[in-house]
């Protein structure tokens, strides 16, 4: 488990991200990269970092599930993720 304080911080990046994403467009398509650069820094998309959504690790994050793989196999091998099972033969 991640510390809250590295969550709230994605989130509040997250937050910033869409709200300047219009005015980082207009920006970017006009070329005035003077103005890009006065923006603040987490309002670039760049800095986001995928996490999970349980247990909030950044590594091994499996995109489709939006979890890491450690909090998948625990909610496959419980059954919680519909579909999924784990292989014998």
């Amino acid at each position: 488990m991640s510390k809250k304080g590295w969550i709230e911080r994605d989130k509040r990046r997250r937050k910033t991200v869409a709200k300047y994403a219009a005015l980082r467009a207009a920006m970017k398509a006009s070329h005035d990269y003077a103005g890009l650069a006065k923006l603040p820094r987490d309002a670039s998309p760049v800095r986001l970092v995928n996490r999970c959504k349980v247990s909030g690790r950044k590594r091994a994050y499996l995109r489709k599930f939006q979890v890491s793989r450690l909090t998948f196999r625990e909610m496959a091998l419980s059954g919680m993720i519909p579909g999924v099972t784990k292989s014998s033969w």
